[in-house]
């Protein structure tokens, strides 16, 4: 009895220990083999590696412009609290349509030197620092600074401005502090989508910019804007955006000095140009260059923010261009599927409670009898023929 049960202990037992020393080789063999290195498949890099023929990436970017910021008293002393000034209330209303596009430029034309320097009304304007910050925290992004009151406090209060600017890191182009910082193109990357952003005025209200210090303000010149066209292009940028100050002011049309320049610079490699100084409205207009390229014009986009008013003075807006980069196995194309126009009014009650309200909100509620389709039917028809 006794030699059986052995028996069937040793037929059961054996194949047991068997199995366990098994799974003890096994797993000491995947812990050996733990301390070589692993190679590793990368899913991106696999992807990125993956031929590119016949398939096209694509990307998009809105890049956007509202026109003149200028500051006359009436404006800063509401926007004054104490011994600051506070300008968002101001540009609460249309945040929201601020804060749509990727990239926003915003025309600054009175220097913002600051009330160090003594704040001052037209003609010779100088404005309150905080309108820098109410512009970004309204999603502005970039500021054109080449305009007609640039020198109005002269080269003190252009620098107390660039000062500021570079402290709130607000990027800056149109007048410059240095030789060196004119010749440095900015260029702003949005979405994949690269470009150079220009600024250029007609001049500074007959005040000189100084011989030795021509860096100080763009003014516009055909030979040297070409120039800095073609600069910009040797970079690895898509596009060129300018901003020009140009234009008779409170003249609802571009002249034909505006449209025969506009020619010029996007047959030159201009592709989109954002327009100020006529303080009103003027068309947009889109161009075929000679070189197959698609070039847009909005020629003014007149005051966004400013005391002016009626005819046309206290209407302004915001231009917004979709640009569509596709990239293939050719090179890459830049198009523009869509140009959009949101025209905005700016209220006011005996001057005091300035705010800038899309159109369509003020016309509905009395403040103006000019109706958004109006506006809009007058920037995206053209300019005639």
């Amino acid at each position: 009895m006794n030699r059986k049960l052995y028996i069937i202990s040793l037929i059961v037992v054996i194949p047991l220990l068997a199995v366990i020393g098994y799974l003890v080789w096994d797993q000491y063999k995947g812990w050996d083999s733990a301390k070589e290195p692993v190679k590793h498949t990368s899913l991106l890099h696999s992807t990125r590696e993956a031929p590119a023929e016949g398939k096209s990436i694509k990307s998009t970017a809105s890049i956007a412009a509202i026109g003149d910021i200028l500051l006359h008293d009436r404006v800063y002393e509401d926007a004054q609290t104490g011994n600051r000034f506070d300008f968002s209330p101001m540009f609460a209303p249309v945040k929201d349509m601020l804060a749509t596009p990727d990239f926003l430029i915003a025309n600054q034309e009175s220097t913002p030197g600051g009330k160090e320097i003594g704040l001052s009304s037209y003609p010779l304007f100088n404005s309150p620092k905080e309108i820098v910050k109410s512009l970004q925290e309204s999603g502005v992004d970039a500021v054109t600074t080449a305009n007609n009151h640039s020198l109005d406090q002269g080269e003190e209060g252009l620098l107390s401005a660039i000062d500021y600017y570079e402290k709130t890191s607000m990027p800056y182009v149109g007048a410059f502090k240095s030789q060196k910082d004119k010749e440095k193109i900015r260029t702003f990357n949005v979405n994949g989508i690269k470009f150079a952003l220009l600024s250029y005025t007609y001049g500074t209200n007959g005040i000189p910019v100084p011989k030795d210090k021509d860096y100080l303000v763009n003014l516009l010149d055909e030979k040297k804007m070409i120039a800095e066209i073609k600069k910009a292009k040797s970079l690895d940028i898509d596009l060129v955006v300018m901003s020009l100050h140009w234009g008779n002011e409170y003249q609802r049309f571009p002249t034909d000095e505006q449209q025969r320049l506009a020619k010029v610079l996007t047959e030159n490699g201009a592709d989109i140009i954002f327009g100020h100084h006529p303080h009103v409205l003027q068309p947009i207009q889109t161009y075929k260059t000679s070189d197959g390229r698609d070039a847009v014009v909005i020629y003014s986009l007149g005051n966004f923010l400013s005391g002016q008013k009626d005819d046309y003075k206290d209407i302004g807006g915001m231009a917004t261009v979709l640009v569509e980069k596709k990239l293939n196995p050719a090179g890459a194309v830049i198009s523009y599927p869509s140009i959009e126009f949101q025209p905005t009014f700016v209220a006011e009650n005996n001057y005091k409670n300035y705010r800038i309200y899309p159109l369509d909100f003020a016309q509905k509620n009395g403040f103006i009898t000019y109706s958004e389709d109006e506006m809009v039917t007058h920037m995206l028809n053209g300019v005639p023929q």
